[in-house]
């Protein structure tokens, strides 16, 4: 694993779907195994790139996601290295049975990316907005669950789930995000990314608290406090030793993500904490609450997803030490 971070609150030009695009292009173009399945939404991943490429490797399954992943699953069985997309809230709830008895619990690797998770569905609203998505997965034992923050992450991490032989969840933004690492950048699945070092409180985010962690950070240590920021990309299987090690360093964890609290990365880690390593600890994230429409701008603040809001946890982990 080696990375460079660029961190510099910036805008990508680039859509980040065209990571996944570009990755599965240059699996395609290697492995005559790798077939792309979409639930009628090219247009919103790019998946024409694919479908004028590979017309006989890209499917089009329609408005029937749970039908999709039926199929995805079948053509795994038949030695098919598959991923099969839709918007994130329809990857997870509509589809759920059939990704854990079809695929999973039949021991078949197939691949589900959801697109636009939590408020980055905005204006789509609350019936398209999954806070719940990675809980959902995160129960489905051996399963690799994974939030991606920007275009090399997405890249590189979509290229080694084909590889991992592993059931995967991969939640992604589409369009707008803001740049993390330099492209290029290599991730193992399952070890966290430590990005700050600090000693007086840890950060650990995924995806688009990423760079909120970042800032926040920045703004701790220009009033004099260290903070560790750790891009907790794989949720399952959780980097253990790391966050044993940074509770042990730190003494205080805040954990920041764009999913329900309740049953996401806060829990996740906060069950590895409590068994090994017990430290004050602060979740950062949405509070047991719907969707709804709204621009994303509006929609981080209405439901705490800010750097100001991982300040004023940091500030009150620490105070309980």
């Amino acid at each position: 694993m080696s990375f460079t971070l660029i961190g510099k609150h910036e805008k990508d030009s680039r859509a980040n779907r065209d990571a996944y695009i570009n990755a599965m292009l240059e699996m395609m173009e290697k492995d005559p195994s790798v077939i792309h399945v979409d639930c009628d939404l090219e247009n919103c991943i790019n998946t024409g790139k694919l479908a004028k490429a590979y017309p006989e490797r890209t499917i089009n399954a329609g408005i029937a996601e749970a039908n999709a992943v039926g199929v995805s699953a079948g053509l795994c069985a038949t030695g098919k290295t598959v991923f099969v997309h839709s918007f994130g809230c329809f990857a997870s709830r509509r589809v759920f049975d059939q990704a854990f008895m079809s695929a999973a619990y039949a021991k078949l690797p197939v691949h589900i990316v959801g697109s636009d998770p939590g408020v980055c569905a905005a204006y789509n609203g609350g019936t398209h907005m999954p806070f719940e998505d990675c809980a959902l997965y995160l129960s489905i034992p051996d399963a690799v669950v994974i939030e991606l923050a920007d275009y090399a992450q997405t890249n590189c991490l979509t290229k080694k789930l084909a590889a991992s032989g592993k059931f995967s969840y991969m939640r992604m933004v589409r369009k707008a995000f803001i740049t993390i690492y330099e492209d290029g950048s290599d991730f193992e699945i399952g070890k966290g990314v430590t990005l700050k070092e600090g000693k007086d409180v840890a950060i650990i985010a995924s995806g688009i608290m990423v760079d909120e962690a970042l800032k926040a950070q920045e703004e701790l240590a220009a009033e004099g406090i260290s903070a560790k920021v750790i891009d907790m990309f794989t949720w399952k299987p959780l980097d253990e030793q790391l966050i044993i090690d940074s509770a042990k360093e730190c003494g205080a964890i805040v954990t920041a993500e764009n999913h329900q609290v309740t049953c996401g990365l806060g829990s996740a880690i906060a069950n590895v904490v409590i068994q090994n390593c017990p430290v004050p600890m602060e979740m950062v994230g949405v509070e047991d609450r719907f969707g709804q429409v709204g621009a994303e701008s509006f929609l981080r603040e209405e439901y705490g997803l800010t750097a100001a809001h991982i300040v004023e946890a940091a500030k009150k982990a620490i105070s309980r030490k």
